[in-house]
């Protein structure tokens, strides 16, 4: 049997192993001159706007709302299809997250449903790019400023998508990527923020170490309750490795994500992804499965795939579906989009070292365990 072919795998070249080596040697391995650099090279991506690497985008999350003052009794509207920490920042700040349901086409936030769920505590707007593919931000925005709502873009999954030509990260906003190891370009772990102006950098920087402040006399002072979410120099350096290869790693994705939709039929019954090839990064290809027509369900679906050589992912689970959620008072039904959706999605393998032979493998092993499905 082929070895198995993984839904991800970060692409690292050897002058950044000897970067990082370099890093491990000179003995300053955490937040240091490496780090300092790869913020220069991120904010250049931005347009010149601020940004501060963090060591997740669940701490850039925090951040951002921590600097726009989020606090117990505010609202914070956000999707239910998205890794579960777009929604525990929110309580975690005090807050209450309100979910509202997604565009079933694009399986992002719907715009219309977000002007729908703004009440008086409404504070934020938490638009997240799930796989890749940027929310609506004319929609979201144009809400936004009507209702004196800030912005936090979770922008996780899409470093290297744009929006009508310009990359996400560059406009708008506050806007949280991350950097993790199953992201187009990885430090390992770790993340960023892009601050809308300079303004905010002194309270980002005292925010992401305990918040301290280094006085000229070399003493300190503290005045806020920051955290510990500063980036390590030796994840820098990977950072700084990677950055060079976003256009091809990009271009790689949107070639392997055309061969997809090349090589697999709808009609075969599962639903395929929106097929943006101008603003989408790619970082998933995710189809959802028939459920009610299929004799056996999506963890069946899985493990035979995985005995076929093919090892797929589920990305999201609804969050209001979680026990944590749950005891908060949500429950099935409430968003029927999401819930379908989040039930019957699989991840596919895409990432940039990928043959074309590895996805017409992927096509032959999804159409004969579908057709066992719906035997």
């Amino acid at each position: 049997m082929n070895s198995i072919l993984p839904f991800t795998r970060p692409a690292i070249d050897e002058a950044t192993i000897e970067s990082v080596t370099a890093v491990l040697r000179s003995g300053w391995l955490t937040s240091g001159p490496k780090v300092q650099a790869f913020e220069g090279e991120l904010s250049a991506l931005m347009g010149g706007r601020p940004v501060r690497s963090l060591n997740s985008g669940t701490a850039a999350l925090e951040i951002a709302l921590n600097l726009i003052g989020i606090q117990p009794g505010d609202e914070v509207i956000t999707t239910p299809l998205s890794w579960v920490a777009t929604a525990n920042v929110i309580l975690h700040a005090g807050a209450t997250p309100v979910f509202v349901d997604i565009d079933p086409v694009t399986r992002n936030i719907d715009p219309r449903r977000v002007a729908e769920a703004i009440t008086p505590r409404t504070r934020a707007i938490i638009p997240v790019d799930l796989a890749g593919l940027p929310a609506d931000r004319d929609a979201l925005y144009d809400i936004a400023w009507k209702h004196g709502l800030r912005v936090i873009e979770d922008a996780a999954q899409s470093f290297g998508s744009s929006w009508h030509g310009k990359p996400i990260g560059s406009f708008g906003d506050l806007v949280a990527f991350s950097f993790h190891a199953n992201k187009n370009i990885t430090t390992g772990e770790g993340g960023c923020l892009v601050l809308p102006d300079a303004s905010l950098v002194p309270a980002c920087e005292k925010m992401r170490l305990q918040g301290v402040v280094r006085l000229a006399d070399g003493s300190m002072e503290v005045d806020l309750p920051g955290g510990k979410f500063n980036l390590t120099d030796l994840a820098a350096a990977i950072g700084l490795g990677q950055l060079p290869h976003l256009g091809e790693f990009t271009a790689r994705r949107r070639a392997l994500a055309r061969l997809y939709f090349a090589r697999l039929d709808p009609a075969a019954g599962f639903e395929l992804p929106l097929a943006n090839f101008s603003d989408s990064n790619w970082h998933m290809f995710q189809l959802v499965l028939p459920l009610g027509d299929m004799r056996f369900g999506r963890g069946e679906f899985i493990a035979r795939m995985r005995a076929r050589g093919i090892a797929l992912g589920v990305h999201y689970p609804p969050i209001h579906l979680f026990h944590l959620y749950r005891a908060l008072g949500h429950h099935e039904g409430e968003f029927p989009q999401a819930e379908r959706i989040g039930a019957g999605t699989i991840t596919l393998p895409l990432f940039p070292a990928m043959s074309d032979h590895d996805v017409q493998r992927v096509c032959d092993a999804l159409h004969v365990t579908l057709q066992e499905a719906l035997s």
